[in-house]
């Protein structure tokens, strides 16, 4: 479950974080584009920052569009940088929209996630100031059954005062399975806290073999 280098031959000597464009929006698994490429993926509930947090790693104000609207994201967006693609995927979790809607998100995401495609890392947001609610559980058991290689990014950690977010990280590794064995980084949109971090694990999972 901590970030696992793939060895097959697929490269991200390129990767630009400033020079990452929009790539294409897909709404079923059929229409995926081929697998070419590195791949890092971002999961999350609906409203916990998954676009504000891309566009805080790519020093880009709406590139990954923001919304107030929980469940705007219906698509797997993919973008490029640099050769390495990053992947946005639908927002999980809100309530008001229909069961045959939340079907199709979910053979989105499991057909995106049990593609075999060459996905590095998947980075598993979670809102720090709250408890992981059921879907966000299920997420990560999810991640956990399939061996997917994976972080979780602890958002929104500008919002906790020092106790607050001490009590968070203890109460974290009661609450969320096999704790002891994730990568956890507490990351904050405002403050920049864990954006270095995160290009870092990046970087080191395209690296060239030496």
């Amino acid at each position: 479950m901590k970030p696992v280098v793939c060895t097959d031959g697929k490269k991200g000597k390129n990767m630009d974080f400033r020079n990452v464009v929009f790539e294409a929006a897909y709404g079923t698994s059929k229409q995926l584009p081929p697998d070419d490429a590195v791949e890092f993926a971002f999961a999350g509930h609906s409203n916990v920052g998954k676009s504000s947090l891309m566009n805080k790693i790519f020093g880009r104000k709406n590139l990954a569009r923001v919304s107030s609207q929980p469940g705007k994201t219906a698509t797997v967006n993919f973008f490029d940088a640099g050769g390495v693609k990053f992947v946005d995927l639908p927002g999980y979790g809100y309530a008001k929209i229909s069961l045959s809607e939340k079907k199709r998100w979910a053979d989105l995401v499991e057909g995106y996630l049990m593609s075999g495609r060459d996905i590095r890392l998947v980075v598993q947001l979670v809102d720090s100031r709250h408890a992981p609610t059921q879907d966000d559980l299920d997420m990560i058991n999810f991640l956990i059954d399939n061996e997917m290689p994976f972080i979780i990014a602890l958002t929104k950690c500008d919002k906790l005062n020092k106790s607050e977010r001490q009590n968070r990280a203890e109460a974290f590794a009661e609450e969320i399975p096999c704790a002891d064995q994730i990568t956890m980084l507490f990351t904050s949109t405002e403050t920049g806290e864990g954006i270095e971090e995160l290009k870092t694990i990046f970087e080191d999972l395209t690296r060239d073999d030496e």
